[in-house]
């Protein structure tokens, strides 16, 4: 028998399926929000809401956004005969802090069986057609150097192969395991300019 009310246990039960939040974080959270004056329960809930509600993806590119299409593919000085495929939205911020002036490509993930993640999850099928489209001359996949991230990139080549002239992956600057949204502008660079045939 719980000592927890309800509402309670089911805020902890949320939290929890969040990334990086384990028990002990998520009741820290939902307690916070319980007797803090600045939190609001009611303002926290409306802007999770409004996630599924307002935003949508870019018909291009997949990035999260207001418009049927982004900032980026509306921007017309932007190199669209260039996409870097990414992993998620995060790493498109982190691209755009270095010199890259070409297009994105934004998965939403990985392949990863464990988690459920196969090709019909990603957004993969909207990739391949942007590239049979003949206007795309090279793709540049930016995946995690981790396990799932090297098998997503070995599937976006076998995929593309005959669509594209050049497929290229990102230098290994980046360490093993480490993600794209934590690196410094430096690294990104140094990868982006690094980059190699698949």
């Amino acid at each position: 028998m719980s000592l927890l009310p309800p509402q309670i246990t089911k805020a902890i039960e949320e939290f929890s399926k969040l990334p990086g939040i384990g028990p002990k974080s998520a009741e820290r959270l939902t307690f916070h929000l319980l007797r803090s004056s600045k939190a609001s329960p009611e303002a926290l809930g409306k802007a999770l809401g409004d996630l599924k509600i307002e935003l949508k993806y870019c018909r291009e590119c997949q990035m999260v956004t207001l418009q049927e299409t982004c900032q980026i593919c509306s921007d017309t000085s932007r190199d669209h005969t260039t996409i870097l495929v990414v992993e998620d939205p995060l790493d498109v911020v982190a691209f755009e802090r270095t010199s890259y002036k070409g297009t994105y490509h934004v998965l939403h993930g990985v392949l990863s069986p464990i988690d459920g993640m196969g090709p019909e999850q990603l957004k993969l099928s909207e990739l391949i057609a942007r590239c049979e489209s003949g206007e795309v001359k090279e793709v540049i996949v930016a995946t995690n150097p981790d396990v799932e991230g090297e098998a997503t990139a070995s599937f976006i080549q076998r995929q593309l192969s005959g669509s594209v002239a050049k497929i290229t992956r990102l230098a290994h600057g980046l360490p093993m395991g480490a993600d794209i949204e934590f690196a410094d502008q430096g690294t990104l660079r140094e990868a982006l300019e690094g980059r190699r045939n698949l």
